[in-house]
């Protein structure tokens, strides 16, 4: 794929109006979803779960891509038909999740670095061959008021621009995602700096790796409080913070940045995107790349019953048009009622 066809599927992923399903949750992090309504974790429930939400009607009016785990990337459907050819068919991009999992830092207590450079090069090819055009690499940034330390900020950094120049050399776009995590009690104006700080290093190490942001997408957190913050911010702190921070560190180039849920409620995650696009003039499109926040309500709607498939997709058509909404600020609560 050529410098031109790499910027192309960038700017098809954050196409007006869409954003991208993150469905690439590892085998360990499904059990605990479909456990939460109560169906066994099969290989089988977790192909009609996914394709469920991969068959939903007029799926491509606003999910431009979605992010695949390995073992649904190498899925047939209950027809036989790969769930790669399901997406390509509604005009969806696939994609894949290739990092190993954030695993401890050494020297660095409380700190993570994410693994799995070894053999990407080899992983990308084959990837590309089932039908992936776009890639996911997550880090995740913990705060606390000693941490995160300059030192675990670099390391995701270098392994995120890594990655991204390997994706890249295999035709692939590479989504970089440096999560500060929500976890704690600091305040959004400490969750700002510490995502001022991790990106400044992020931009940083991909220009050292001569990765070409036209042909990259930024996955980040918002400026959140922590989860446990006594005084949370309100949608528009977070929506003001969140741009200011952007504005600060983020080249124009990068064709956009496809927000994280991050443990925020569906709600949450729809307003602030909305927020955030109703400011405007922004330099990049701005769009979601959301899991739970896409998800949830879909799930608890299907509860493993094949009599429930249309109106789980039903649901997922909703969330799903109400972030395209969000993507333009013409999303409002009151729409959630119909």
């Amino acid at each position: 794929m050529s410098q031109r066809e790499l910027i192309s599927v960038a700017n098809a992923m954050v196409a007006p109006g869409k954003g991208i399903l993150a469905a690439d949750e590892s085998t360990g992090t499904i059990e605990k979803r479909l456990s939460s309504i109560h169906v066994e974790c099969t290989e089988d429930n977790r192909r009609d779960y996914r394709e469920l939400l991969f068959r939903t009607a007029g799926i491509g009016d606003h999910i431009s891509g979605v992010i695949l785990y390995d073992e649904t990337i190498r899925q047939n459907g209950a027809d036989g038909t790969p769930l790669v050819k399901v997406l390509q068919d509604a005009g969806v991009i696939p994609g894949i999740k290739v990092d190993m999992g954030a695993k401890a830092l050494p020297g660095a207590e409380g700190e993570t670095v994410t693994e799995g450079l070894d053999g990407l090069r080899d992983r990308l090819a084959e990837y590309y061959q089932i039908g992936a055009r776009f890639a996911k690499w997550r880090a995740t940034i913990s705060i606390t008021d000693d941490i995160p330390s300059t030192y675990a900020i670099n390391a995701n950094a270098h392994a995120l621009a890594r990655y991204a120049a390997l994706c890249q050399e295999a035709s692939i776009v590479p989504i970089v995602e440096p999560e500060v995590l929500m976890d704690g009690s600091h305040t959004a104006a400490r969750c700002q700096d510490v995502t001022e700080a991790t990106l400044t290093a992020l931009f940083a190490a991909l220009d050292e790796h001569r990765v070409m942001l036209e042909g990259t997408i930024l996955k980040p957190n918002m400026v959140v409080s922590g989860a446990d913050c006594a005084n949370p911010a309100g949608v528009q702190e977070v929506a003001e913070r969140t741009i200011e921070a952007f504005k600060r560190t983020v080249p124009s180039t990068v064709p956009g940045i496809c927000f994280l849920s991050g443990g925020q409620s569906e709600i949450e995650a729809t307003a602030h995107l909305n927020a955030m696009n109703a400011i405007g003039n922004l330099p990049w499109q701005l769009s979601f790349s959301y899991g739970r926040a896409l998800q949830a309500s879909t799930l608890k709607a299907w509860g493993g019953s094949a009599g429930n498939v249309a109106q789980a997709q039903d649901v997922f058509a909703h969330r799903s048009k109400m972030n395209g909404l969000a993507r333009t600020g013409d999303y409002n609560a009151s729409l959630e009622v119909a």
